[in-house]
């Protein structure tokens, strides 16, 4: 419950092995304590999603850490692009601990 809803009956393993170029983890000792999943197009844009750490782990650099990660995991795939979409509040969290860069971008909902 990660993002605060309960767990969906998904088959991962189909879904990651047709999108995902893969997932960083953190872990202490046994227990996962967060992770992110880098998707991509495949070609040179990837994108982060679901970047989760646990509540008791957070403000301790370890979200960035895994975005860190994920970029040069991206990088290393041969990607040229890592994007990420988030919420308002994320801002200084991408923006500032990340050091993602502001563009233009444009959003439907569906």
């Amino acid at each position: 419950m990660g993002f605060g809803h309960p767990v969906a009956q998904t088959d991962w393993r189909t879904r990651l092995e047709r999108h995902s170029l893969g997932w960083v983890c953190a872990w202490e000792e046994d227990s996962l304590i967060g992770f992110v999943n880098v998707v991509w197009d495949g070609g040179a844009h990837a994108f982060i999603l679901d970047t989760v750490v646990a509540q008791h782990h957070r403000a301790q650099g370890v979200g960035a850490a895994l975005v860190a990660a994920a970029a040069r995991e991206a990088r290393a795939a041969k990607c040229e692009w890592l994007h990420v979409d988030f919420e308002e509040h994320l801002r200084p969290f991408y923006f500032g601990a990340c050091g993602f860069k502001e563009t233009a971008a444009g959003l439907i909902a569906l």
